[in-house]
């Protein structure tokens, strides 16, 4: 029997609705229940402004760094049925609004992917101040489309990003 091979991806979660903490626990151990993803980093929760639709509330962010046998459609599936799980309708929702959950792919490996639904590296990484500052925290060095994480960071405006004490 031959191990099936293992590819690092870095996710990165967010919430506002309900206690977001608590839903983005729920969430890491949904995507790691089945096996098929082991997580590797986690950073700390950060307390961040809205994106895109401004006036909601603010928003608890994280990233992951994970191994996992699935392919990339497989783990984007995952992640969907997380979120599906914790309450989030993309279908009836304001794009950039409200959520209970979001479970984004940011990388995976080296891949560069643009298809129907999945777009590899993430497609507004670099904009998105909220995934780059959790995301240094657990891999500064990271090297996505010719820019470490930490590059990334320093040219976009982190103003509001808080990061939150542990829970007890």
């Amino acid at each position: 029997m031959t191990e099936a091979l293992l590819a690092q991806a870095l996710l990165a979660l967010g919430g506002n609705v309900g206690n977001s903490r608590a839903i983005l626990d729920r969430a890491v151990a949904l995507l790691l229940e089945k096996g098929d993803i082991v997580l590797k980093a986690r950073s700390a929760d950060y307390l961040t402004p809205p994106w895109g639709f401004k006036y909601q509330a603010p928003f608890v962010n994280l990233a992951l760094v994970v191994e996992t046998s699935l392919s990339p459609r497989d783990l984007l599936e995952r992640c969907q049925q997380v979120e599906l799980a914790l309450g989030r309708d993309r279908a009836h929702e304001k794009r950039w609004g409200p959520r209970t959950a979001d479970v984004d792919i940011i990388a995976y490996g080296d891949l560069a992917i643009d298809e129907l639904g999945l777009t590899l590296p993430h497609p507004r990484l670099f904009e998105r101040a909220f995934v780059l500052r959790p995301l240094v925290e657990i891999a500064p060095d990271r090297l996505i489309a010719g820019k470490t994480v930490r590059q990334a960071l320093s040219e976009v405006d982190t103003t509001g990003i808080k990061r939150l004490p542990p829970e007890r």
